[in-house]
């Protein structure tokens, strides 16, 4: 009897530690699984980064679409002070003599900055608008970029293209589209003048 004791000890034993082995196996397979899930889960948040690069730029030209004679956002060349302020939405930032400056943040922290350059005339009348988008990702630059050309291309002809900077002439107006992205900031430039005719200099 002790002899068969003895053998079913050690049974028992080995039992217990391939028991005991086979839930660890499968623990450590449970924490791969969380693991990959987890990388899986990452891919998603990434694309959380940037906006819609279609309706981006909806929001940066405004009701254009919906007035054929506006140039952006409502406004048109030759505009005074008062009609920009009664129609642009974004929150101002900075009125001087010479210019009237909005802004406006998406969820994803991009920045639209809309600047509203004027005559040196005591009338004050729009001479300039350009517009600075600062985006968070190479990808979001070139989506918007493509948005931008595919628009612009439509309401102005084919551009002229070089390097950064795609022009479009239609109608007595110019409008400049400019990649100004440097390292790890990324942006696009949009100056829209009346072709032909003096303009403000200004940045």
């Amino acid at each position: 009897m002790s002899y068969l004791r003895l053998l079913k000890k050690p049974l028992a034993v080995a039992l217990i530690l391939l028991t005991f082995q086979a839930c660890s196996t499968k623990t450590e397979e449970e924490k791969d699984e969380t693991v990959t899930d987890s990388v899986a889960l990452a891919n998603p948040a990434q694309s959380e980064l940037n906006s819609d690069q279609s309706s981006l730029l909806q929001a940066i030209l405004g009701t254009t679409a919906q007035n054929p004679g506006v140039i952006i956002r409502g406004v048109s060349f030759g505009d005074p002070v008062s009609k920009v302020k009664a129609t642009e939405t974004f929150e101002m930032f900075e009125e001087t003599a010479d210019h009237l400056g909005y802004t406006q943040e998406t969820p994803q922290l991009e920045t639209i900055d809309v600047q509203y350059f004027l005559t040196a005339d005591k009338d004050k009348k729009v001479n300039k608008i350009s517009v600075d988008v600062y985006l968070n990702s190479a990808e979001a630059t070139k989506q918007l970029w493509n948005a931008g050309k595919a628009h612009f291309t439509k309401s102005y002809d084919a551009p002229k293209e070089e390097s950064k900077i795609l022009t479009f002439s239609k109608n007595a107006v110019r409008v400049n589209m400019e990649d100004v992205s440097k390292g790890k900031d990324f942006g696009l430039k949009f100056e829209f003048f009346p072709a032909g005719k003096p303009v403000l200099a200004a940045k």
